[in-house]
């Protein structure tokens, strides 16, 4: 992309969409103080499938409505340690999945942790945008995407 008119504005938190994980529609927070993108996942299990490592997850993507779950499985990208806000550092595993936002669709690489105690079940990091998107800090759902019912349990 050659000038910023090429670039989707976002606002500082928006609603995507992760299909290839069963996410219709999950809150997120845009951060660009944050390298990574991170998926909040109340729990999760490393198993070998095809002599690779997969992980199985499940995610509530609406705060404080545990009812609402979806369940997914994918392939382990990478294991690295992340330093979270706190300064607490964590190995977690990371997957690629597609993110659509705002009309577009791209591959995001994404950690899974347990963000419980988080206003948002997701965080957009850097690398995630890069690229791709412009952030306009002072504003919020710019997309026009919105918050679509997921299936519950």
């Amino acid at each position: 992309m050659s000038n910023y008119s090429d670039y989707l504005t976002v606002g500082w938190r928006e609603w995507v969409a992760l299909p290839d994980v069963h996410i219709p529609s999950i809150k997120t927070k845009i951060d660009t103080g944050a390298r990574t993108s991170c998926l909040h996942t109340a729990n999760y299990e490393i198993f070998e499938k095809d002599g690779k490592d997969w992980v199985r997850f499940t995610v509530h993507p609406i705060k404080d409505r545990n009812e609402v779950e979806t369940h997914a499985e994918a392939a382990v990208t990478d294991y690295r340690v992340v330093r979270d806000s706190g300064g607490h550092e964590e190995r977690r595993p990371f997957i690629k999945t597609k993110l659509l936002i705002g009309g577009e669709s791209w591959s995001i690489e994404i950690s899974l942790s347990n963000r419980e105690n988080m206003k948002f079940r997701m965080l957009l990091g850097r690398t995630g945008l890069h690229k791709r998107a412009l952030v306009d800090c002072a504003s919020s759902y710019l997309t026009g995407f919105k918050y679509k019912p997921t299936n519950t349990k």
